[in-house]
């Protein structure tokens, strides 16, 4: 009787179980619901992914000096300034408001900003925050740059650069949850929701 019993208790908590994550799903947007191409949900997370490469690459590539835009011994664990060599050589418009704010705060916010929008690319979770945040970051690197026709610095277009298409591209991976394939986005979508940590 007791086994009938213990059978029947654990049945219901399955059953209740089943209901609450069912009932957490239908509250939650998931890929599939957004981009209905199986090939396209496959490109949108291999996109993430790069995306994901491209901002943690130069975190550690100054963080170490790894010797590719950062020789060793301008790396940040050997004194470097990651972001004020960036901010004190701004020319154009925008120059002076970027050398007169640049400091120690902004190499912190800096790397913080390439290592936490790595890091929520390659994971497939937090991806809308990440997003937002890179564009803001992208768009303070062109402004610096700006105008970027007119820098002697190879660029062939006096409006549009990188910094827009990857911009977009972060945008695009987080409003199309491209961190469900490939990543934590199903599991980290039924713990925050559809909201900006989504």
């Amino acid at each position: 009787m007791s086994n009938t019993t213990d059978r029947g208790v654990d049945e219901g908590h399955d059953r209740a179980g089943r209901r609450d994550h069912d009932a957490t799903d239908r509250a939650v947007t998931f890929q599939e619901d957004v981009v209905r191409s199986p090939i396209a949900r496959w490109l949108l997370s291999i996109l993430r992914i790069i995306l994901g490469f491209f901002f943690l690459w130069p975190f550690l590539d100054k963080l170490f000096g790894l010797g590719y835009a950062t020789p060793e011994a301008r790396a940040w664990v050997n004194g470097g300034k990651p972001a004020q060599g960036f901010m004190k050589n701004a020319e154009g418009p925008f120059g002076d408001f970027f050398k007169n704010i640049a400091g120690t705060w902004s190499d912190w916010l800096f790397m913080a900003g390439l290592a936490g929008i790595g890091i929520a690319m390659l994971f497939g979770a937090g991806l809308k925050l990440a997003a937002w945040s890179g564009t803001l970051l992208l768009f303070l690197m062109y402004l610096a740059e700006f105008p970027i026709g007119q820098s002697g610095k190879g660029f062939t277009n006096p409006v549009f650069d990188s910094h827009w298409l990857e911009a977009l591209g972060l945008l695009v991976v987080a409003y199309t949850f491209s961190g469900d394939k490939l990543g934590l986005g199903r599991w980290w979508g039924r713990k925050v929701g559809n909201g900006i940590l989504r």
